[in-house]
């Protein structure tokens, strides 16, 4: 019986399942990387603002509290952003002139408000409450990085499902003062030790729900 196929066939064969295994393998390995890359989750990529806003100059230098500017965060989901007569009750008498603080006073101006760039944008099924957070002794830096040393704020945590479910599994490491919630990181001290003492008596006993898909997918 007359032989169709060369004897090296064989090899290219193997060589071509072998390869194509690799080839997704890596092709898989690659996408695993890249959504959890800088160009996906914009950790710590600076993004242009209609207004270049220091938080370390208004916040470390200024001693500005949080809650001056995020009116809500203590009571509803969305903290707030200030409107531009927040801004202008200190700008209208410093800085008036300032090439920098023209959108401010063009916004103050036509009575349209500043469009902000959104830096920890969720998806638009998820519900996160920043009251809850706030209320159980979650400071702001435990997701936000201490924005009292940032000229220009920028995106500190993934704010990933995984990095979220993390936290929700083993929250009392992450849970402190409750006066010290909107403290720069430099002035947080801790109250206790979650590997040697008890958790505050502010926490919750039991923490079965916290993962619960309906947590955080209404």
């Amino acid at each position: 019986m007359a032989q169709i196929f060369h004897p090296s066939a064989n090899t290219v064969s193997r060589v071509s399942v072998f390869g194509s295994l690799f080839f997704v393998g890596a092709l898989l390995y690659t996408g695993y990387v890249l959504v959890r890359s800088p160009y996906q989750t914009k950790v710590r990529v600076i993004q242009d603002q209609p207004i270049q806003f220091s938080h370390a100059h208004h916040v470390s230098q200024l001693g500005i509290d949080c809650r001056y500017c995020h009116t809500n965060v203590e009571t509803q989901a969305n903290p707030g952003m200030p409107p531009t007569e927040t801004c202008m009750s200190c700008h209208s008498q410093i800085w008036t002139q300032s090439p920098l603080l023209e959108p401010v006073r063009a916004s103050w101006r036509d009575n349209k408000p500043i469009e902000w760039v959104k830096l920890h944008d969720l998806p638009d099924f998820v519900y996160f409450h920043h009251g809850v957070h706030v209320s159980k002794g979650v400071s702001c830096v435990t997701c936000h990085g201490d924005v009292s040393q940032m000229p220009l704020a920028f995106k500190d945590q993934p704010m990933t499902m995984e990095w979220c479910l993390e936290c929700h599994r083993n929250p009392e490491p992450r849970i402190g003062p409750k006066d010290q919630v909107f403290a720069p990181e430099a002035l947080i001290t801790k109250d206790y030790k979650p590997s040697t003492g008890p958790a505050p008596t502010h926490l919750d006993a039991h923490y079965s729900g916290m993962t619960n898909c309906s947590t955080c997918h209404h």
